[in-house]
């Protein structure tokens, strides 16, 4: 059976400023208060899992025992089947020790460049969301947005692959976009409300 969160405190296990605030966001109508990582000290876990899934449960089960409160933890990256599924879970990789994603969109473009004669610009956001509690018990569930990408990158809005992303149905990138339109459509608000669902929503009576 799914848990239900019934508590008012969050550790959201991330370092990532861009991920805490779009999380803190989308918690704050609900009257959660998140902790991000940095506020907590904790440390950031090694990503050994071969999928998002298994990422994000590793880092929110650590965050959890190291805390002692329920944690939630995102795994999410930029998938391009033309590239395989790269840059995939090492999305945050490209980008280096110093996370220079205008490294990693310009390491994107070139692998890209590299395919002779294939235009194939089609890609994915994936998120996974995995809430885990101190006992470590856990509940995970994913999101995708599918969009196409473009060079050179537009935008100052979001972060990391943000301004090489046009969603699907839109002009703009994800870089351009309003932030309140991103946290309605992106892979990460529609594991959010797959989450909400799951843990946070009283069932349906009979």
């Amino acid at each position: 059976m799914t848990r239900r969160f019934t508590g008012d405190r969050l550790v959201v296990a991330s370092h990532n400023a861009g991920k805490l605030r779009e999380i803190a966001a989308l918690f704050a109508p609900r009257g959660v208060e998140t902790l991000g990582a940095p506020d907590l000290g904790l440390d950031e876990p090694e990503e050994t899992g071969a999928s998002f899934r298994e990422n994000a449960e590793i880092k929110a089960r650590a965050a959890a025992r190291a805390s002692g409160l329920p944690a939630l933890a995102d795994d999410s990256g930029l998938v391009v089947p033309a590239l395989g599924g790269a840059p995939g879970i090492h999305s945050a990789r490209w980008a280096g020790e110093t996370r220079d994603f205008a490294a990693a969109m310009a390491r994107l473009e070139a692998a890209l460049a590299d395919k002779t004669g294939d235009d194939d610009r089609r890609a994915h956001f994936t998120a996974a969301l995995t809430l885990a509690w101190p006992d470590g018990h856990c509940e995970t569930v994913e999101g995708a947005v599918h969009g196409r990408l473009v060079f050179p990158p537009r935008g100052t809005r979001g972060f990391g692959y943000d301004p090489v992303f046009v969603p699907d149905g839109h002009a703009v990138t994800f870089g351009e976009m309003d932030p309140a339109e991103k946290h309605r459509i992106s892979h990460r608000a529609r594991a959010f409300a797959r989450l909400i669902a799951a843990c946070f929503e009283a069932p349906a009576g009979p």
